[in-house]
């Protein structure tokens, strides 16, 4: 299927693995020019250069902390107007809730709720008069059902989800966009490190944890992170314009609700 979106820009934050590197390589697919980010600038470039060779795209490689105001304004130097943003930020690790402390829920929020937001203020009103753009938040399985050890992220994703649920119908009516992307378990670093954290939390082997983790997907298995990007690139797509505000659970079926 033709995406419709050859041609246009994109930002995807925290893109030089996992999620948001799937993401970036779906919409370099799609013939986006890509900005990809991350922390670390000999990882960025490592995947810069393999997103070149895959796609052909035009990638450009920006080093920041994107929830910093200097991380953002690197980005949008880099595309000062983007037609779609991929939100996407680590999150906290595992930890009990009793042993959570007031700077740890700050920064959560800080993280996963002011950082995203920020960044839409800052691009939503190029997009409503270019009449084009698309938001697409990854958030977490953690907003619908609740995830041992992860309420801080719980909480901060959530709240995000909230805010932007009233500014999605606000812009919708210039072919702009907001839909969220709630992962559950897939194939990355980050799910062996966080599944490490827990099994240390239940004083199981690391081994265990990942067992009993995939035990609990319908599915049998964990997500592929590909299927991801390619769910984000579709939402990111001329032919969705008629979706936003939407939330889209892609858990191979773990969590069991009707609606």
């Amino acid at each position: 299927m033709d995406l419709g979106i050859a041609g246009r820009t994109a930002i995807v934050c925290a893109s030089s693995k996992g999620l948001g590197r799937a993401c970036a390589e779906s919409l370099a697919q799609a013939g986006c020019t890509v900005v990809i980010n991350g922390r670390d600038a000999a990882t960025l470039e490592a995947t810069a250069a393999s997103l070149r060779a895959a796609t052909g795209a035009k990638i450009i490689a920006v080093v920041a902390d994107v929830s910093t105001r200097a991380g953002q304004d690197a980005l949008l130097a880099a595309a000062p107007e983007p037609d779609i943003l991929v939100n996407n930020n680590g999150g906290p690790p595992p930890k009990p809730f009793r042993e959570v402390s007031r700077e740890a829920l700050l920064e959560g929020v800080v993280q996963n709720m002011a950082t995203p937001l920020e960044l839409v203020q800052r691009v939503v009103d190029g997009m409503i008069a270019r009449k084009f753009g698309r938001i697409v938040n990854i958030t977490s399985a953690s907003v619908v059902t609740p995830l041992t050890g992860l309420d801080v992220s719980s909480g901060a994703r959530a709240g995000l989800t909230a805010f932007l649920a009233g500014v999605a119908r606000e812009v919708a009516h210039a072919n702009v966009t907001i839909n969220n992307i709630l992962p559950g378990m897939f194939d990355t670093d980050r799910l062996k490190s966080s599944t490490a954290k827990m099994a240390a939390m239940e004083k199981v082997t690391p081994e265990e944890a990942a067992a009993k983790r995939k035990a609990a997907v319908p599915a049998g298995r964990f997500g592929y992170p590909d299927e991801f990007g390619k769910l984000c690139a579709f939402l990111a797509s001329t032919h969705a314009g008629y979706i936003t505000g939407q939330n889209f659970l892609i858990d191979g079926g773990a969590f069991r609700g009707t609606f």
